[in-house]
Order: structure tokens, then C-alpha cells, then sequence
């Protein structure tokens, strides 16, 4: 479980064939990893994976075939969002996530909120059954960072980048056209869940 607060930023630095997937190794950038374990779960670009080596502060992650089907961002010189998984005892800055991708969203507005404005607007396209999922004031995860929605128009959102997201996320380097993974309010889909007709 993570929060969407992203604690630094890595490179992926070697991409490898690995059983059906891909092993990736990432250079983890400031990331806190003195006590990291074999095991633990980390978030990358939003995508829960299990932590498998460590050598010279390089983590060493492998990658399903069905985990590359349904995300994006984790080829070879990729800078990626890293967040350790939280302690029973950390504060939840962000909202609840799980590192799952729900799926794959594509950058159509990405500018200044205003002439000489720092903050920017940022308005994806999420895939069509993922929409439901997404409203006004509520949460959503891009590429691990827990956004706040300000607006939805159909399948688009949008959300507001402050200077410090844009500056110690990946965030501050997209451009119209990108692609982005998408992580749903995990309450929107409980509620979807619950509101079903029951199973017989």
C-alpha cells in the first residue's frame, strides 16, 4: 500500500529478458534505501513491483508480461517515480493506493495555468471504462502521484501541478500526446462493487 507520495525520482538503467517479462534494474536517486529489503514492494511510475536484488544502491525489479501489457514508462533511460510502501505508522499524505494500474491515460493539455504562472494544468484522457471511476474533488494516481481532480468532461480530467510536484516528480516532463499510468480511487471502485446486483 502507498500513498501517492513520490520520494524520489530513479533511472532505469538496464532493461533484460527475464522468464515471460523483463528484468529492470533502476539507479534509485535519493531514494532512502539504507534498510530496504529483498521483497518489499516499491512503486514504480505507480507500479507495485517486488524489490528481487540490490547492488550499489541499483534495485533490481522483474517484471511481469501482463505488467508490461497494461503500463507504460518502464524502457531503458526512463526516469521514474519511486515511492516506498508505508508503514503502519506513516502518515498518509496522499490517498490510498495500491500500486495497480488500472490503466493506461494519454496527456491532451499540458500548459500554464496562467501567463507567467509556475502551477500548471495537466488534462488527460482516461480510457472510456475507467471514467466512471473519476470525479470532481475526488483522487486519482498518475504515474504515482496522488492528484486532486478538479474537473471531468467525459473520459477527460484534469488537475493542477504546483511547482514542487512538478519539480521532484516526472510529472513536470510531459508533453501533449504522452502516456501515463492511471490508478483509480480504490473507494470508487468498492462502491461500484457494493452498488452491483448481487452475485447469485
Amino acid at each position: 500500500m502507498f500513498s501517492g507520495i513520490v520520494q524520489a525520482v530513479g533511472r532505469i538503467a538496464r532493461v533484460a529478458p527475464h522468464g515471460d517479462g523483463q528484468r529492470i534494474v533502476i539507479d534509485a536517486g535519493s531514494l532512502e534505501a539504507a534498510d530496504v529489503a529483498i521483497g518489499e514492494s516499491i512503486a514504480v511510475a505507480g507500479c507495485c513491483l517486488t524489490l528481487v536484488g540490490i547492488d550499489a544502491g541499483a534495485l533490481a525489479f522483474d517484471v511481469s508480461a501482463e505488467t508490461l501489457r497494461c503500463t507504460v514508462g518502464l524502457e531503458p533511460a526512463r526516469e521514474v517515480n519511486l515511492e516506498r510502501s508505508l508503514r503502519l505508522s506513516d502518515r498518509i499524505g496522499g490517498h490510498l493506493v495500491s500500486g495497480h494500474v488500472d490503466g493506461v491515460g494519454v496527456v491532451a493539455r499540458f500548459e500554464p495555468v496562467a501567463a507567467g504562472e509556475a502551477s500548471h494544468l495537466l488534462e488527460i484522457d482516461a480510457p472510456a471504462p475507467l471514467a466512471r471511476f473519476i470525479a470532481a474533488k475526488g483522487s486519482i494516481t498518475v504515474y504515482g502521484v496522488s492528484l486532486t481532480v478538479n474537473a471531468v468532461d467525459g473520459p477527460r480530467f484534469a488537475v493542477n501541478l504546483i511547482p514542487h510536484t512538478l519539480a521532484v516528480t516526472t510529472l513536470g516532463r510531459l508533453a501533449v500526446g504522452a502516456r501515463v499510468n492511471l490508478e483509480v480511487d480504490m473507494l470508487a471502485r468498492y462502491v461500484e462493487r457494493l452498488l452491483q446486483r448481487p452475485v447469485p
